[in-house]
């Protein structure tokens, strides 16, 4: 256990460096987990935490003692510093740097989702999520998306990226190696999600919260689907409109 006092220790520039540029962790080779839950989620798969930080006034907390041995390193950060530690409003009593697993290539014959330049860090964290829950093994970023390990995506998918086979920055030709059937939603057309035969497995592929799939990648699918929107709205939300899919596609499979 290792106590931090100094507002320029190398350990807190590195956590500033990683909550300030979202797509830091490649140059650092770490994610930052911050918040119990995380924590937890990412030792319930398996994760070693190479850094444990604690703010000091938690140091004595019986129910997040037993989280110690799974860190090679424990740090006590002093109360006036551990404020300014993360991003939280609310600051948790504890965050974890561990290794980020670098980049991965897709995998065959998997469940998957595909997206394409997703833009808000809440919605592809929301997807990920949805993806974890509803039984897809596998999420394929393509370039263009916001960085996939963010500090705001990691927060923002509740401990999924743990659960999920990941791929970020890809190539759109990369999609050629996943080997089921693309399906895309679009609210211009398509056959209607309630209708349509849904191939197992496949991968759905969700745009761009203004622009949609990219006409290159449309041209890839198998289908294009619509999801019924009878109260009259444009469209729905991406990370709606991924949950909404995921879970048709987990309904059927279960019938």
């Amino acid at each position: 256990m290792i106590r931090v006092a100094a507002r320029d220790n190398p350990l807190l520039v590195k956590v500033r460096r990683l909550n300030a540029a979202p797509d830091a962790y490649r140059q650092l080779g770490v994610v930052w987990l911050e918040g119990d839950h995380l924590v937890r989620a990412a030792l319930a798969r398996g994760w070693r935490l190479r850094e444990l930080l604690i703010g000091a006034r938690h140091e004595s907390d019986a129910a997040l003692r037993p989280l110690w041995q799974h860190a090679d390193t424990v740090r006590v950060v002093d109360d006036a510093l551990w404020s300014g530690v993360g991003s939280l409003s609310a600051k948790a009593p504890l965050a974890a740097l561990a290794a980020w697993p670098g980049a991965t290539t897709v995998l065959a014959g998997r469940r998957s989702v595909v997206l394409d330049r997703v833009q808000d860090s809440g919605n592809l964290g929301s997807i990920l999520r949805s993806a974890a829950a509803f039984g897809a093994a596998q999420v394929v970023a393509l370039k263009g998306c916001v960085a996939l390990w963010s500090p705001k995506v990691l927060r923002a998918a509740m401990g999924a990226h743990f659960s999920l086979h990941l791929v970020e920055a890809a190539d759109e030709s990369a999609l050629a190696a996943l080997g089921v059937p693309l399906l895309a939603t679009s609210p211009h057309g398509g056959a209607s999600l309630v209708d349509a035969v849904l191939p197992d497995p496949c991968a759905w592929v969700f745009g761009h919260e203004g622009q949609g799939v990219a006409a290159s990648l449309l041209a890839r699918c198998a289908q294009r689907l619509a999801i019924p929107q009878p109260g009259g709205e444009e469209s729905i939300n991406v990370a709606a409109a991924a949950a909404v899919c995921l879970y048709e596609s987990m309904r059927r499979r279960a019938q």
